[in-house]
C-alpha cells in the first residue's frame, strides 16, 4: 500500500469520519448529544481496554532484549510531553489546561501511524524488532500522566497542595485504569486473556464500534468550539509539523543510542513524534474537561496524523539511516 492509499484509508476510517460527522451535526445546530452517563462509560471501558491491551503485549517481551530501548521510550514519554507543554504555554500563549490537554496527546502515541511506519521499512527492505509493540505500549502511559500531572498542578486555583493534587491525577480514573490495566494484562496470562480478549481487543470490533461513538460525541464538543481555532490556526499548523519533527528526531537518536536497528530507530522515532487520538482523548477528558478539544483533536488528527504520513516516516527514516552509517 503506497502513502497516499495508506492516507485516504486512514482519514476515511470509521472512527475519523465519526468526528467529522460529530463535528457536522453541530455546525448545522442539530440536538444529537450522547447522555454524559454513556460517554463516560465508553471513556472508562477504552481506557480500561487499552490498559489491558498493554499488559498482554508487554508479557510477551524478552527483558534482556528490551531493557536498554524500553528506558529510552519512557525517557520520551516523559520529555515529549514537557517539551510540548512549554512550547504550547510560553510561545502559543494557551491556557494551562489546553496547553496540556495537547501534551497529552504529543506525549502519547499513534497506533494507525506507528503501523505506517513499520509498513514503510518493511517496503525499504528492513525490518523493526519484534517487540517494538511494546514500546508502543510503553509509551502510552508516561505521555499522557506527565501532561495530565502538569495541567493538574497549573489549574490548581483552589490553592491545594502540590501533593495532594498530584495524588489525585495518579489515582484518579485515568491512571487506574491506564496502569492498572497494564499490570492486570501482565498477570492474568494468555489463557485468562483468550476469554475476555473478544470483549477487550484494541483491534476488534467492540472496541472499535465504542471508539466511533466516543469519537462522534468528541466531534460535537469540538465542533461547539471552532471559533476559538481562528485564533490559534495558524501557530497550531506550525506546531502541528514542527514539533514531530524534533521529537522524531530525538526519539531516532535516542532509539539509536539504545541499539536498536535502522527499522527499528525510525518507528521509535515515529512513535515520538505521533499524536495520539484514541487514548489520550478520554484521558484528557475525564481529567481536564475545561480543555478546548478543538486545538487538541484538530492538531493531533488533522495536522500531525497526516503530516507524519507523507512527511515526517520518510524523514526519520533517512535520519536513521544517516545515524547507523547507511548512505
Amino acid at each position: 500500500m503506497t502513502t497516499t492509499e495508506l492516507l485516504r484509508a486512514n482519514l476515511l476510517s470509521p472512527i475519523v469520519l465519526s468526528f467529522a460527522l460529530g463535528i457536522m451535526a453541530r455546525v448545522v445546530r442539530s440536538e444529537f448529544a450522547l447522555p454524559k452517563d454513556i460517554y463516560l462509560g465508553i471513556s472508562i471501558f477504552l481506557l480500561w481496554a487499552l490498559g489491558l491491551q498493554g499488559g498482554i503485549e508487554l508479557r510477551h517481551s524478552p527483558l534482556q532484549a528490551i531493557a536498554g530501548p524500553a528506558v529510552v521510550t519512557i525517557l520520551l514519554g516523559c520529555l515529549t510531553p514537557v517539551s510540548a507543554y512549554l512550547v504550547l504555554k510560553r510561545i502559543g500563549r494557551f491556557s494551562a489546561a489546553d496547553s496540556a490537554a495537547m501534551a497529552a496527546h504529543y506525549g502519547s502515541v499513534s497506533a494507525v501511524t506507528f503501523i505506517a511506519a513499520t509498513t514503510f521499512v518493511k517496503s525499504q527492505g528492513m525490518e523493526a524488532e519484534g517487540f517494538m509493540p511494546t514500546l508502543l505500549t510503553l509509551l502510552e502511559s508516561p505521555g499522557i500522566a506527565v501532561a495530565l500531572a502538569i495541567g493538574a498542578v497549573q489549574t490548581n486555583t483552589g490553592g491545594r497542595p502540590v501533593r495532594e493534587v498530584l495524588h489525585e491525577v495518579l489515582t484518579g480514573r485515568t491512571m487506574v485504569l491506564l496502569l492498572g490495566g497494564l499490570m492486570v494484562g501482565f498477570l492474568i496470562g494468555d489463557q485468562n486473556w483468550q476469554v475476555i480478549q473478544p470483549f477487550y481487543d484494541t483491534k476488534g470490533a467492540v472496541f472499535r464500534g465504542l471508539l466511533c461513538l466516543f469519537m462522534l460525541e468528541m466531534g460535537v464538543t469540538a465542533g461547539a468550539r471552532l471559533g476559538d481555532l481562528k485564533k490559534v490556526g495558524g501557530f497550531l499548523l506550525g506546531f502541528g509539523m514542527i514539533m514531530p519533527l524534533l521529537h522524531g528526531a530525538l526519539g531516532v537518536w535516542l532509539g539509536h543510542i539504545a541499539g536498536l536497528s535502522i527499522g527499528g530507530a525510525t518507528v521509535l522515532g515515529t512513535m515520538a513524534a505521533s499524536a495520539s487520538y484514541i487514548a489520550a482523548p478520554p484521558a484528557v477528558r475525564l481529567t481536564l474537561p475545561q480543555a478546548n478539544p478543538t486545538y487538541y483533536l484538530t492538531s493531533a488528527l488533522v495536522i500531525t496524523f497526516p503530516f507524519n504520513l507523507l512527511v515526517g516516516i520518510p524523514v526519520y527514516f533517512q535520519l536513521a539511516r544517516w545515524l547507523g552509517g547507511t548512505p
